[in-house]
């Protein structure tokens, strides 16, 4: 055999081992695929997700949780995200965050842009807002910044009528966050959102989102909306689970199998494919002491 030839041959080699080596780098380097991702078909990706509000305490800070956010929500790009806690300039990181195409929607518990927001962001090329509303979980619920029933904070809903632009429907999206300190609070709240969206219109699918501070299925709220009230937990009804259980408020202490579920995805007039409890993190940084939860559901 010429020297030619063993030179081809060997640049072959080489070449080919280069190659394998750049693929197999390559497949070290890559992202993890997002646990569910943009929403495909009919389908609507929708995520719940406590922010942790923003504040300079360290080792969490905003500053520090904020790039983690953004890779996870850009990661995942929910057609419909409610969020809890969020600030106003916060919320407004968080838009600057998303694709330009995302919007979002609502107003301080406190009125205007005071104190923390209970957030709808939607993805504008899916869905259309038609209308928006709030109330407050209280005796006087059209009271802006109202606190009844043992509640150290005013807390509050928003909701909208969306429609969906892929395919025609409407539906009402619904974010809430019930109080953690009074349980006769976290009743009345479930009574209370029972009651307004009971007086939607009928046969609107609702998707009831937010943190309700009440651990799913055992709780008196839960009972109230889910066994008494006709919502399905998205949870539970999943055809498929893409994660384990995980507790989803941690406080930064780490993951705890098992533990309790306070924040849900509620449904009426849909369908669950799969729901998560995503733990992503970065360089060691959670972006939040809450994991979002997400569930793939289809208006029936």
């Amino acid at each position: 055999m010429s020297g030619t030839g063993v030179r081809r041959r060997a640049l072959g080699l080489i070449a080919t081992l280069a190659l394998s080596f750049a693929m197999l780098m390559g497949t070290a380097d890559a992202v993890p695929a997002p646990m569910i991702g943009p929403a495909q078909g009919d389908a609507l990706h929708v995520m719940s997700y406590n922010l942790r509000f923003a504040s300079n305490a360290k080792p969490n800070s905003w500053a520090r949780r904020r790039p983690v956010m953004a890779e996870l929500l850009n990661r995942e790009l929910p057609t419909l995200l409610g969020t809890q806690e969020g600030l106003y300039d916060q919320l407004r990181d968080i838009d600057r965050d998303l694709p330009s195409y995302y919007e979002w929607i609502g107003i301080g518990r406190d009125g205007g842009t005071k104190d923390e927001f209970t957030a709808l962001f939607y993805d504008s090329r899916r869905l259309e807002a038609l209308e928006l509303h709030h109330f407050w979980l209280s005796d006087t619920p059209d009271v802006p910044g109202s606190m009844s029933w043992g509640n150290l904070v005013p807390r509050m809903v928003t909701w909208a009528r969306f429609r969906d632009l892929r395919t025609g429907r409407e539906f009402a999206g619904v974010n809430t966050h019930f109080d953690n300190h009074s349980e006769e609070a976290g009743i009345r709240s479930a009574y209370l959102v029972r009651t307004r969206i009971g007086e939607f219109a009928p046969g609107l699918p609702v998707l009831l989102i937010g943190d309700f501070n009440d651990p799913a299925t055992r709780s008196r709220s839960y009972h109230v909306l889910v066994t008494e009230g006709g919502f399905a937990d998205s949870w539970t009804a999943a055809r498929q689970r893409l994660s384990p259980l995980y507790s989803t408020y941690h406080g930064y202490r780490g993951i705890r199998p098992g533990g309790s579920r306070i924040d849900w995805i509620l449904t009426k007039g849909a369908t669950t494919s799969f729901a998560a409890i995503n733990t992503f993190a970065a360089d060691a940084q959670i972006p939040s002491d809450h994991f979002p939860i997400q569930a793939l559901v289809t208006l029936a």
